[in-house]
């Protein structure tokens, strides 16, 4: 007989001992939530891409060494009218870019890691991206931002919640009259260090000079606020602790400031 596949509960906005809730968009209040095994996706229907994804890390329970997945798949509780599917990416450069990383979701029990791992192939957990933007969200200071964190001396339980998605602008290119492509993607990390919460939030940039120009330059990592990464993709991050928005002695950045290493984050 099968082992069933654990029921998927989705995000904990609760992980991290306090109330963490994912961003949910100011403008789409019927945005379709999404729960997979250890994350949720929240959809923009009109752009066929996620609004965010909200995951969490248990970084004392991983499964590093699970397989990929050999094919992504369609969410079958929407239309395939909204969400991109295989049309977008067939016979060109564009990866399919993952917003919640597949190695942070192996946690758990095997059979939780092994439906989480299935589960992030799921084209809703997907964003268009070009190869060059989606080797240096692998590697670099973007790549390793959670890694970071996990690695953090008093970190509690080694438990980490992160929130990503593509900046879905009304201006972002059309590719194949199928979808808008994303000039930028963002991400925020919540831990919880000692007592106290903290957030640092990031914006990373595609170069799609061949569509339109981006904002910032391409495959860097920008450190943001939150304030500014909440005017910029429209979504209410207000859940947030106010306690995590403290940067202690350090300045919050007022505009992108690049960094080159996660040694450069004063977390």
């Amino acid at each position: 007989m099968a082992t069933p596949k654990p029921r998927a509960t989705g995000y904990d906005e609760r992980f991290l001992g306090v109330r963490v809730p994912a961003p949910t968009p100011l403008d789409d209040p019927s945005a379709p939530v999404l729960d997979s095994t250890h994350f949720t996706v929240t959809m923009s229907r009109e752009r066929r891409l996620a609004w965010s994804v909200a995951w969490s890390i248990d970084g004392l329970r991983l499964f590093p060494d699970i397989p990929r997945e050999r094919r992504f798949f369609p969410d079958d509780r929407l239309p395939l009218d909204e969400q991109t599917t295989e049309a977008v990416y067939a016979d060109n450069d564009l990866d399919r870019g993952h917003l919640a990383r597949r190695a942070d979701l192996l946690w758990g029990t095997l059979d939780e890691a092994r439906a989480a791992n299935r589960d992030s192939f799921c084209f809703t957990n997907v964003s268009p991206q070009t190869a060059d933007f989606n080797q240096a969200s692998r590697g670099g200071a973007w790549g390793e931002l959670e890694h970071a964190v996990l690695d953090l001396d008093r970190l509690h339980e080694r438990r980490v919640v992160v929130f990503a998605g593509p900046v879905l602008q009304p201006d972002d290119p059309w590719y194949r009259d199928l979808v808008r492509l994303p000039r930028e993607h963002w991400k925020i990390v919540v831990y919880r260090l000692g007592d106290a919460i903290r957030a640092r939030a990031f914006l990373l940039a595609q170069d799609l000079s061949d569509v339109q120009p981006a904002y910032l330059d391409g495959f860097q990592t920008y450190e943001v606020s939150l304030d500014d990464l909440a005017a910029r993709t429209r979504l209410d991050l207000s859940g947030i602790p106010v306690g995590a928005r403290s940067r202690g002695s350090t300045a919050v950045p007022a505009t992108p400031r690049a960094i080159t290493s996660v040694d450069d984050v004063d977390w």
